[in-house]
């Protein structure tokens, strides 16, 4: 697209046991036309993600499991080229037809991190459980008091300026990866804007998070260790 002319786009897909969704979402991606590139960070699946991704065009690299490694992994796979990095998650559930909002703010220099939030688009019923929606408006509330930043979601879909995330330091391996980058920007006086964005139901497999018990109680375990460490440095 001729207004991100001047800006090479990186796409970042961790995954893990994704192969139903991730060749939709790599396709989605594509047809944008933003992307220069779109990585998929196989998590050490189990099933046909790294060859279904390959098909859709995506390249693949790999990284041990962990949500925070497949990030950081993806992010420097990314070509020396790139200067926005663009994250979503492999299921289907953030659509990609929101790469161009998220994207934009930054080309045009007047942003270096734009977040979309799910809880301020239109949602499909099921796509975000009440446990995500109130966690990411209390994080929200607590990095507003910290650092005068108001955050109303998590949401993994995201676009960085790829210097300026360099800059972070990222440390977190698992869950904890989209709230840490949150507070490093809010905290390192990053130009931080958020925008509505749709939400869906994932596409295919099943969620490693909400769908069960143990899931959800290992994410928010890694988030709430992630909040107060990064909040303590």
């Amino acid at each position: 697209m001729a207004r991100f002319a001047m800006s090479k786009v990186s796409v970042v897909i961790p995954a893990l046991n994704e192969e139903e969704p991730i060749a939709g979402v790599v396709r989605e991606c594509l047809a944008t036309g933003v992307p220069d590139e779109v990585i998929v960070v196989d998590n050490n699946s189990t099933d046909r993600t790294a060859e279904r991704a390959r098909e859709a065009g995506a390249r693949v690299i790999t990284a041990p499991r962990g949500y925070g490694r497949a990030c950081g992994a993806g992010a420097r796979a990314v070509s020396a080229e790139s200067n926005i990095v663009v994250f979503l998650d492999g299921d289907g559930s953030d659509i990609p037809a929101f790469i161009p909002q998220l994207v934009e703010p930054i080309a045009r220099g007047t942003h270096d991190f734009v977040i979309g939030s799910r809880t301020r688009g239109q949602r499909e019923p099921g796509s975000m459980n009440l446990q995500q929606i109130l966690s990411g408006r209390i994080a929200g509330w607590i990095m507003q008091l910290r650092y005068g930043v108001r955050y109303t979601d998590m949401c993994p879909f995201r676009a960085i300026r790829r210097d300026a995330l360099a800059k972070l330091d990222m440390r977190e391996e698992t869950y904890g990866w989209n709230l840490e980058m949150q507070m490093k920007a809010a905290r390192g006086g990053l130009r931080v804007l958020e925008i509505p964005v749709n939400h869906r139901n994932r596409t295919g497999g099943e969620s490693k998070v909400s769908g069960t018990f143990r899931g959800t109680f290992v994410a928010g375990t890694r988030i709430i260790a992630t909040l107060v460490r990064v909040a303590l440095q």
